[in-house]
């Protein structure tokens, strides 16, 4: 039984099978004849000012027709990517992409573009794509769909270059390219924008400047510094180092958008060979953090937009007053800097107190330290930074230390430092070179009523514990002030140019202060620096310390001062300083310390002050490790749920996701 199934099974199988060819039938069967790709005109509308008018399907990719190209997000991408890069890489990027998509034919053959021109463009655009936290798009990789010179390449931007190269005969009021690269926008940067310009500025000026992060905010964003030195990244002997710092406060903002400017103006000025720039840029090591509080910013913006909507102007006020002043958790960053200055009070009535390199106590680290106050403390301690200003919204005016009263029932208390002379002078030299500040018709703002030609003691105007700038003079060698810019915290767009030519010449008075007072080097008699040695000034309770190579430098006004060098088992040595007015660079003053035992009244003096190590216990418990390590985990979690605000516009009905786009897929 089981053999006639399969021969009526081989049966029906034959007789279902389409007839075999007969030459002997005409029409029967036709032989398949596969067609050859032909070179066609190029027909998609974002390629068709290419250096080619033919191209060829199935392209470097694989899209089989002029439709199927069409239809995919690589297309989707090139056709939108000026307005998703804000105008930067136009149409360098849309061409490269061209060149994959709607590739070169000539004699019915496919040529690739040369990898040198991918690589180039890459270079120059790939932080513009990082800006905005997409990845490089995988059909402008490189390696895989470019080839080399000797491979038979071709260049995309052949036109493109020619273009550039007959702009310059076409306009004579074209502006040279270093000055193009840096111009100023006044328009608010998003944190994208801001750490596109910032890149770009480091491209442009990478002689002199470097952009480096120094962590991270509470929801992953870049904490990006640029720095301006004749060479970026060392520290030079003897050459100061100074800071800036915006945007603390998220919805504070006319100081992120001064810093941006300063960076961008630095750099076209220095190649512009302006002499004053040239030399402070050569003598100088400078930081620029434009936003501290990026997470803030962006809550900001958003209240401001959605207070848009709205036609009470004084609602709007008061509604965005303090919209996106905190980080992501809540925190005002500005209180959340260990309280030092507490310390320093309690210790007034002890023998030989000190008022420097107060170490920060255990207990901090039990509390809530945000994650960008870590980025800046650690920050601060690892550079050995002499000047520093950071800067907030709300007032007009320049706050300087102490910002916490001395009296704890006093709330607006005048509470001087010991280097009270020193702040008010720093002080000056900003209020007295912005073009308003220090006008006390322009004052406006609770400072009014204790400001002093725009200068203020801050616990005077409203006195608060844990602020950077007591931080700053009590745990480090670093003096810094606190400058407000304005009483609109936000103000509208049109106000940028006016605030950043009202800061401009303040901005650079006061980077030239770092070059105030005295600087040296402590040596013992065989020439070795001495690490860690004290400076002192008689009269003034706060001493600095040396840096690695023994080197100092010390904040003083014009004047006469005594002046010794200490370190454990060395002789102190003592020296008479005369500083006249008018002085531009700091006095050298050295100091040889000849070995010998420990002097009592310094190990009197010691004996109240914690130890070295003491200062050195940065997170002993390693406490903010462990809660970041838990806010990391909850990010990467979000990350994988959320995707970007440009993802919504590549994701097409029934087609693949493009997970490609995504950075950190």
């Amino acid at each position: 039984m089981s053999i006639m199934l399969l021969i009526l099974l081989q049966f029906v199988l034959v007789s279902c099978a389409p007839p075999r060819c007969d030459p002997g039938f005409r029409g029967q069967c036709k032989p398949t004849v596969e067609e050859k790709p032909k070179c066609t005109d190029v027909l998609l509308s974002y390629c068709d000012d290419m250096p080619y008018t033919q191209t060829m399907f199935p392209n470097i990719i694989g899209h089989k027709s002029r439709e199927e190209a069409e239809a995919g997000a690589e297309y989707l991408l090139i056709s939108v990517v000026e307005s998703l890069l804000g105008g930067e890489c136009n149409p360098e990027i849309r061409m490269l992409g061209c060149s994959v998509l709607a590739p070169r034919c000539e004699k019915e053959k496919v040529l690739k573009p040369c990898r040198s021109t991918c690589e180039a463009v890459h270079k120059k655009c790939s932080h513009a794509f990082e800006g905005i936290e997409m990845a490089w798009p995988y059909f402008l990789d490189c390696d895989r769909f470019f080839v080399s010179d000797e491979e038979g390449c071709y260049d995309p931007l052949e036109g493109l270059k020619a273009d550039q190269d007959l702009e310059p005969f076409d306009s004579m009021e074209m502006l040279p390219p270093e000055e193009s690269a840096t111009s100023m926008q006044f328009t608010y940067h998003s944190n994208a924008q801001m750490i596109s310009t910032l890149k770009k500025t480091e491209e442009q000026c990478s002689d002199i400047a470097r952009t480096y992060s120094i962590g991270r905010s509470m929801e992953g964003r870049e904490l990006l510094v640029i720095e301006f030195s004749n060479n970026p990244g060392q520290h030079e002997l003897l050459e100061p180092e100074m800071k800036y710092i915006g945007n603390m406060h998220g919805n504070e903002v006319m100081g992120r958008q001064v810093l941006i400017y300063l960076a961008q103006y630095l750099c076209s000025e220095y190649l512009l060979g302006n002499e004053r720039i040239q030399t402070l840029i050569n003598t100088t090591r400078i930081h620029i953090l434009p936003s501290m509080n990026p997470d803030g910013y962006e809550v900001a913006v958003s209240g401001i937009q959605d207070n848009n909507y709205g036609d009470d102007e004084e609602g709007h006020h008061y509604d965005t007053w303090n919209i996106g002043r905190n980080n992501a958790q809540n925190i005002d960053l500005n209180r959340n800097f260990p309280d030092l200055t507490s310390i320093a009070y309690n210790r007034r009535k002890q023998k030989g107190h000190r008022t420097d390199h107060i170490p920060i106590p255990d207990y901090y680290w039990f509390g809530k330290v945000a994650p960008e106050t870590y980025a800046v403390m650690k920050w601060i301690r690892s550079i050995p930074f002499v000047l520093s200003a950071n800067f907030h919204g709300g007032d007009l005016v320049v706050s300087y230390p102490y910002d916490l009263s001395k009296h704890p029932l006093e709330r607006n208390m005048l509470s001087p430092a010991p280097d009270d002379q020193v702040f008010k002078f720093l002080a000056r030299a900003y209020a007295n070179t912005h073009e308003t500040m220090s006008n006390e018709n322009a004052q406006c703002g609770p400072s009014r009523a204790h400001s002093q030609k725009g200068i203020i003691n801050g616990a005077q105007w409203s006195s608060f514990a844990g602020g950077m700038q007591d931080f700053n003079y009590l745990h480090t060698n670093c003096f810094e002030v606190t400058v407000e810019l304005g009483c609109d915290k936000f103000p509208p767009e049109e106000e940028l140019s006016l605030g950043w030519h009202q800061n401009h010449e303040a901005l650079l008075t006061f980077m030239e202060a770092a070059h105030l007072g005295i600087k040296g080097i402590v040596k013992d008699k065989e020439g070795n620096g001495i690490k860690g040695a004290r400076i002192s000034v008689q009269r003034i309770r706060h001493d600095i310390t040396t840096g690695e190579s023994g080197e100092y430098w010390r904040l003083l006004i014009p004047g006469i001062y005594i002046v010794s060098a200490s370190a454990p088992g060395y002789t102190r040595a003592m020296k008479k300083v005369y500083l006249p007015p008018g002085m531009h660079t700091a006095g050298r003053v050295d100091f040889v310390l000849p070995k010998a035992a420990q002097e009592p009244d310094m190990q009197e003096e010691d004996s109240t002050i914690p130890s070295l190590d003491s200062y050195d216990r940065f997170d002993p418990y390693n406490q903010f490790e462990r809660y970041t390590l838990m806010a990391d985990l909850s990010h990467n979690r979000e990350e994988r749920a959320e995707k970007p605000w440009w993802w919504s516009y590549f994701v097409l009905p029934g087609g693949p996701a493009p997970t490609w786009l995504l950075k950190h897929y």
